[in-house]
């Protein structure tokens, strides 16, 4: 396959453009370095340094004789979403509204898109919640990712584009950006090998789904099956308190030390898991790296990059 990986300079981006070239897929990324970096791109994928709302798109799109695309470019900030949701909805809604304009367009076969589970479905009634549970977003951020999944449900129903939505719970591993907000695993890494405590918003008992990103890459996978339609999460489907998962990273490093706790975030979600068990019925897809033997390998690859 023809396969674009938009962001595919970024934390997971990066990872399932190895693992399409691995597949022996021919992959071209599109990347405008915001958060990206070019030595994360594979040697073997075409790089192009642009933005998704530049008109050149379509054109690489028909030049390249793209057959899929894989969007994972997007503004990944809840907070810089609430100080600034224009540019949110510029990137998240009308950068993907153009991608799928171009798909249309250039008859392109599948569209697959990177939605999130952790801040769709709000403060959760059930745990874990499934596909079927109210969609309460309460960011700029996860309204953004809503709307796009719309269009996109619109752009199949009406079109026929093939599409594969995938909500992601909290997903960390290799190549994470410890400089954002989104990664608390690669923030602790840093913090821990530069002799630094962690930092815990709050009392630390607030819950995440943590998803390792090789687990969201073989999800990746089996969305290039024409079968694979639709919605899905991908998630672990168990709660893990911060405070187990910074012990657990504790550990992993062997480095002695201990937790500082600041003060809780604002409107900050208490519990989030989500069930990921129709693309397992659908597809076999179930996470296989545990949260110890994931904090492992990325505290590792912290520590190697370092060196």
């Amino acid at each position: 396959m023809k396969i674009l990986v938009t962001g595919g300079a970024g934390f997971i981006g990066s990872h399932i453009v190895n693992a399409y070239i691995n597949a022996g897929h021919d992959v071209i990324v599109i990347d405008n370095l915001s958060s990206g970096e070019i030595k994360l791109v594979n040697p073997k994928a075409k790089f192009y340094h642009l933005d998704i709302h530049s008109p050149e798109v379509k054109t690489i799109l028909e030049k390249e004789k793209i057959t899929v695309i894989n969007h994972h470019a997007a503004q990944i900030s809840v907070s810089a979403s609430v100080s600034n949701p224009l540019f949110d909805a510029n990137s998240n809604i009308i950068g993907t509204l153009q991608l799928l304009q171009n798909a249309v367009c250039l008859k392109i076969e599948k569209f697959i898109f990177a939605s999130t589970g952790g801040a769709m479905y709000g403060e959760q009634k059930t745990f874990p919640a499934n596909e079927e549970q109210p969609c309460e977003p309460l960011s700029p951020y996860a309204i953004s990712k809503l709307s796009a999944e719309t269009y996109i449900n619109y752009y199949g129903t009406q079109y026929g584009l093939n599409t594969t939505v995938l909500r992601y719970s909290n997903v960390y591993g290799p190549h994470q950006n410890p400089h954002g907000e989104a990664g608390v695993v690669a923030i602790f890494c840093e913090r821990l090998l530069k002799d630094q405590q962690p930092i815990i918003n709050g009392d630390g008992e607030q819950t995440r789904d943590f998803v390792y990103v090789q687990d969201i890459v073989q999800a990746n996978t089996i969305a290039l099956n024409p079968q694979c339609s639709g919605l899905f999460n991908v998630g672990t489907g168990k709660e893990t308190s911060v405070n187990f998962l910074t012990r657990c990273l504790i550990k992993a490093s062997a480095i002695a030390t201990s937790i500082e706790h600041g003060p809780a975030k604002k409107g900050e979600q208490k519990r989030s898991s989500i069930d990921s068990g129709k693309l397992l019925k659908g597809f076999g897809w179930k996470p296989s790296v545990s949260v110890e033997e994931g904090l492992l390998e990325t505290f590792n690859y912290f520590k190697n990059k370092k060196t």
